[in-house]
């Protein structure tokens, strides 16, 4: 074993948040109903372990995530950008709190370019943050 896989020698860390890659999976997950929206999101998420155990598409279980931000709802690639990067880290932050599931976070309108002109700026990654944080919060609760 490298002293890379596992530093320190403690126990292994919870498994690492997979990401959706095949259409087939966002397909499955998006079959549900949202389990949480707020203005501009919604979450949507299905058990990874069942799905994974009748049709192969999330191995192993575990915790899976994917991020939806069309062009119709963010014109410009730096802000699709910037909010696929804030829905991954805040994702990160809250599938702990969430059993095994498979998540999608869908952009389902589009920020005001009125009051963020900006399209990677500061104060849109900060709005973005702040209610994805409130959508997963609103997930878990459910």
């Amino acid at each position: 074993m490298s002293a890379s896989a596992n530093p320190g020698g403690s126990a292994p860390s919870a498994p690492a948040l997979q990401r959706l890659r095949h259409r087939a999976q966002f397909d499955a997950v998006l079959s549900s109903a949202p389990a949480a929206k707020t203005m501009h999101f919604a979450l949507h998420l299905t058990d990874s372990r069942a799905r994974g155990a009748s049709d192969g598409l999330f191995p192993g279980g575990g915790r899976w995530v994917g991020a939806m931000v069309p062009k119709r709802w963010a014109r410009r690639a730096v802000t699709r950008n910037l909010l696929r990067r804030q829905i991954y880290a805040v994702a990160r932050e809250w599938m702990h709190a969430l059993p095994e599931v498979a998540v999608v976070v869908r952009l389902r309108s589009g920020f005001s370019r009125e009051q963020f002109p900006s399209a990677g700026s500061e104060a849109l990654r900060h709005a973005a943050r702040a209610e994805l944080q409130r959508l997963f919060e609103r997930a878990r609760r459910a």
